[in-house]
């Protein structure tokens, strides 16, 4: 008789923990809003909206966003504000977004259009490509939503990045243990051959006319 009732009850838990289970599965994931998107990004548009707009120290030009995965850029943004990437004027644009806001500037910076993928890819790959291409795609054309695509990318932040992450400035387990290896001659290969791939490009500084209320 115990033996019975501790079977039923032990049927229920499971039943619940099954039925709990499967209404998280299914509750649904708010998508971004490009038009709220839009507002929230006139900020990011002064610096990215630049074609070749410098960061002022260390010097190097700020990242294309156009053609670049939504999902990353709400990764990246989720860095930028917990500090696990190293950076104090994008800490300070990130730290009040939350994550509908950042979904829905990634929305928007998505409107401007698909990267701009060349039929095979430019030049002879240097020897240390063929690790990041497991992540980031042939030619630098990532098809993992959550992994940076980098061809067209400027060489100069390619840089700048892969030296974060050897230094530990950028936290990251897996490219973290990826960059700490290079040398600084194959940092510059790796970034020479996916900055000349077809691919990412500048955003548009402005985009029609500002309707959407940033609530």
């Amino acid at each position: 008789m115990h033996n019975n009732r501790l079977a039923v009850l032990l049927s229920l838990a499971l039943a619940g923990s099954i039925a709990t289970t499967t209404v998280m599965a299914q509750e649904p994931v708010t998508a971004g809003d490009p038009a709220r998107g839009q507002v929230l990004s006139d900020t990011c548009m002064g610096c990215h909206g630049i074609d070749g707009y410098r960061n002022a120290y260390p010097s190097y030009r700020v990242p294309k966003l156009g053609g670049q995965h939504p999902d990353y850029i709400v990764l990246a943004l989720q860095g930028y504000k917990n500090k696990t990437r190293a950076h104090p004027t994008m800490h300070a644009q990130a730290w009040s977004l939350s994550e509908q806001d950042m979904k829905d500037i990634a929305a928007f910076f998505a409107t401007e259009g698909a990267i701009q993928k060349a039929a095979a890819p430019v030049g002879e790959a240097p020897a240390k490509a063929a690790t990041c291409v497991a992540c980031h795609g042939e030619g630098g054309v990532s098809v993992a939503p959550n992994w940076p695509s980098l061809a067209g990318q400027h060489e100069d932040y390619i840089i700048h990045a892969l030296g974060q992450y050897k230094a530990g400035a950028r936290k990251d387990p897996v490219m973290g243990s990826q960059a700490i290896g290079l040398t600084p001659e194959e940092i510059e290969e790796l970034a020479a051959y996916f900055s000349e791939q077809p691919g990412l490009f500048s955003v548009h500084y402005a985009v029609g006319p500002k309707s959407a209320k940033a609530e």
